[in-house]
């Protein structure tokens, strides 16, 4: 073979090369960097469908640009800001706290916290029937108790509660976009795992998401 012969080989060979670099590169994303999120507005469970894939995932929009992120990717930070050590003792309020203390993600927007809660809108009327889906609270791994509730004046609502077994589970509409209180018993870090699922209108067909797991972690 040439000097010549051989320099054309060799060129083309790394012409391949680059070309299938470029290509796994194009195909193969790299997967998101890992963030932590402080304060602002963020949905939690945020629900959407299309393609006939019912999906569930985390809207951050704790910037100008929101973002859609994999539950996986996110850490939700419950600094010491949330904790409160005045949680009634009355009966109503039994299962939120040791002690009259508990850590919690308030319904209303606050300073320096996350302002937690979830959205369908991403979900078309007429999809499901009723236009309602199944949130499902399926496992909570953590130092103590989780929970998520409303509270008018003195009295809360429980919407989900790890104290008293699981799952649990809530109805809800599409075209939802609602913000509760989100409850930690203890500091320590928490896994959370959620599911929604619906039942199609135009089939009686059953669809979920599957499992997603959030991590919470709550400072004290």
């Amino acid at each position: 073979m040439t000097l010549a012969a051989k320099s054309h080989r060799t060129r083309t060979a790394g012409m391949i090369a680059a070309a299938a670099a470029l290509l796994l590169s194009v195909s193969a994303p790299a997967h998101a960097a890992p963030v932590t999120l402080t304060s602002g507005h963020v949905d939690v469970l945020d629900v959407d469908y299309a393609s006939g894939a019912l999906t569930l995932d985390l809207l951050d929009e704790t910037t100008a640009t929101a973002v859609d992120r994999a539950p996986a990717d996110v850490t939700l930070s419950v600094p010491v800001a949330a904790k409160r050590t005045n949680v009634p003792s009355t009966a109503p309020w039994a299962f939120l706290g040791t002690g009259g203390t508990a850590w919690i993600l308030p319904q209303s927007q606050a300073s320096g916290l996350l302002w937690a809660g979830w959205n369908t809108t991403g979900v078309p009327g007429g999809t499901f029937q009723n236009d309602k889906l199944t949130f499902s609270l399926t496992g909570v791994s953590g130092p103590a108790g989780f929970s998520i509730y409303t509270a008018s004046g003195s009295t809360p609502t429980v919407l989900f509660d790890s104290g008293d077994g699981l799952p649990d589970s809530l109805s809800v509409s599409t075209g939802a976009h609602t913000h509760a209180n989100w409850g930690f018993d203890a500091a320590g870090t928490y896994k959370v795992t959620f599911s929604v699922s619906g039942v199609l209108a135009s089939t009686g067909q059953t669809v979920t998401t599957g499992a997603k797991t959030y991590t919470f972690k709550v400072t004290n």
